[in-house]
């Protein structure tokens, strides 16, 4: 196997797979989490395939501490180490506070807040055995403002991301840089759910002064530039994929 490894959670659909892919297609050997759709993990490993590198894929649930623990002894038996770890798993949810159960906010906050923390502190050692290695964080403009679609939830959620983010960026270095990606809407089978009408597309496309929505692939763009050598002096930073939202 070639000497460059990555692992990335929710790696089989969506953005997770264009971060797969972006990383197969840079002589990455890959390896990636599903939670329940093995159909389209099966689906992102045959175009892992296509580039030639070497590559598997786990069942992991983010929520379950003892899935994670699996998911790690699983991967460490397979790679000797890893290079990048994207912590991309992750649920929405829309609704008001008052709409939202104390299940709703736990299972938020589980998936997209306390899974990181989870896959990151197992995951580690890995890390930690690699002649350089980096991680990165999947957050959201959601986790930046205030005026947002989604639930109070989702957006503490990515807010804890961020802040996470900025104090593993120096709890881990000199040796491991941390960062993390903050898009706003992208066109991901989730988000074409929710503009499912030319009026709402347009009004979502109105938000960002680019006047556009994001692709997977410009999010994984992103994600392979802070994990790589590219931004060797980055660490602990929010590059936001927006289109300039955020300075509306």
């Amino acid at each position: 196997m070639k000497d460059k490894y990555v692992f990335v959670t929710g790696g089989d659909r969506g953005i997770g797979r264009a971060i797969v892919l972006k990383f197969a297609s840079s002589e990455f050997n890959v390896a990636f989490s599903y939670h329940k759709n093995e159909v389209a993990a099966k689906e992102t490993f045959k175009r892992v395939k296509e580039y030639g590198v070497e590559g598997f894929y786990v069942q992991m649930d983010v929520l379950s501490e003892e899935s994670v623990k699996k998911c790690f002894e699983m991967v460490s038996s397979r790679v000797p180490y890893l290079n990048v770890l994207v912590n991309n798993a992750g649920i929405v949810f829309f609704g008001t506070i008052e709409e939202t159960s104390l299940n709703d906010w736990n299972r938020v906050i589980g998936v997209n807040l306390t899974g990181v923390f989870l896959v990151t502190k197992y995951f580690l050692p890995l890390l930690k055995r690699a002649p350089w290695a980096s991680i990165v964080n999947i957050a959201s403009i959601a986790g930046q403002m205030g005026n947002v679609f989604a639930s109070a939830a989702y957006c503490a959620s990515k807010a804890g991301v961020i802040g996470l983010t900025r104090r593993l960026a120096v709890e881990l270095a000199p040796k491991i840089r941390v960062n993390a990606v903050a898009p706003s809407f992208v066109e991901t089978d989730m988000v074409r759910e929710f503009i499912d009408t030319p009026e709402k597309r347009r009004k979502v496309i109105e938000l960002h002064p680019l006047r556009d929505i994001a692709k997977p692939e410009d999010i994984a763009e992103a994600v392979y530039f802070l994990a790589t050598e590219h931004s060797r002096f980055i660490t602990g930073q929010v590059l936001g994929i927006n289109g300039g939202r955020l300075t509306c």
